[in-house]
């Protein structure tokens, strides 16, 4: 199976995230969404996945300068096109184990996941 990271590489998180799986010589691939847009299937799968209030950030700099009717109409429909248009409206990181997805880092719960888990 294959690791995927999905982030942008100057959050934070991501990067603790990133130096956590490095540093437990965890195989996988950093995605950065700016770098490299994601598509629609993709976020779609997200959202089904995780839901509309896991995956889009709404305390970010980015949710608060959407306009208003943006906000409003918030939906998995349009939440889509303003994921793939701004993609630092979502939650970072996203780690797909290519079984499982997991929103956000804790070290604990990362340790947890590559201890009990084969990927």
């Amino acid at each position: 199976m294959s690791t995927t990271l999905y982030g942008i590489k100057n959050c934070d998180t991501v990067r603790a995230a990133r130096r956590w799986l490095e540093s437990h010589d965890v195989d996988f691939h950093f995605h950065d969404v700016r770098d490299t847009p994601l598509d629609s299937k993709q976020l779609m799968g997200w959202l089904d996945n995780l839901g509309l209030d896991a995956l889009v950030n709404k305390r970010s700099t980015t949710w608060k300068q959407l306009s208003e009717t943006q906000r409003n109409s918030l939906s998995k429909e349009t939440a889509v096109d303003l994921l793939i248009e701004h993609p630092t409206l979502m939650k970072r990181p996203l780690l797909d184990t290519g079984s499982a997805l997991h929103l956000g880092f804790k070290a604990a719960d990362y340790q947890s996941l590559f201890t009990h888990h084969t990927l």
